[in-house]
């Protein structure tokens, strides 16, 4: 579950609401996220690069101010293309400081494109980073949990320890546990719907 998720735990929001998980509540940009998106295994790596910055950038702050800039960072960050981003020069992040459609944040700008150079060197380890993903569970398939309640739902894991240490060894920036669980959550290796979801 989201950052945000575990927020709205605290203020006792409804576990499910109108079929779905209650942290979706009723805005429609998180319910269409929570309906298409959310749970759903991804194994293109564009995709993936796109969910490891976007995580990444929302350290610190609610998964809804970054959703809303979505199409801001499609934007700064070349359609999510990995090979660009790594290319980017300091030139790029004083364009990308003046630029409103992005969380204008100095440190995470720099480590997209950080990120963007270290997730290639995954890719040529691995073949693809849905097997570095894959490398860290059992029997390399997705975790499908059955939680009825959404304080049931943790914030990290066994495999988000291992793989955000493992990320960190690496390099990689913005990228702790509860970080990394809300990725695996997002791009489906965990699948945390609630049992009485209808995406389930």
């Amino acid at each position: 579950m989201h950052i945000f998720a575990k927020i709205l735990t605290w203020i006792d929001m409804d576990n499910i609401i109108d079929g779905h998980c209650g942290w979706a509540g009723t805005d429609p940009l998180y319910v269409r996220y929570h309906d298409e998106e959310w749970g759903r295994l991804v194994s293109d790596d564009r995709t993936l690069f796109e969910f490891l910055l976007l995580e990444s950038a929302q350290a610190g702050l609610a998964w809804i101010t970054v959703l809303r800039k979505r199409e801001g960072y499609r934007q700064a960050f070349f359609g999510f293309d990995f090979e660009k981003v790594a290319r980017m020069t300091e030139a790029d992040v004083e364009r990308l400081m003046a630029f409103d459609g992005i969380v204008r944040n100095r440190r995470k700008i720099e480590s997209a494109i950080t990120n963007a150079r270290l997730f290639i060197d995954i890719l040529r380890e691995f073949g693809s980073f849905a097997d570095y993903i894959f490398s860290f569970f059992p029997d390399r398939k997705p975790i499908v949990n059955h939680f009825s309640t959404l304080s049931e739902i943790p914030a990290t894991s066994p495999q988000s320890d291992a793989i955000s240490r493992d990320m960190r060894s690496r390099g990689f920036k913005f990228f702790g546990s509860t970080i990394c669980y809300a990725f695996l959550q997002a791009t489906g290796f965990v699948n945390d719907h609630l049992t009485g979801c209808h995406c389930r």
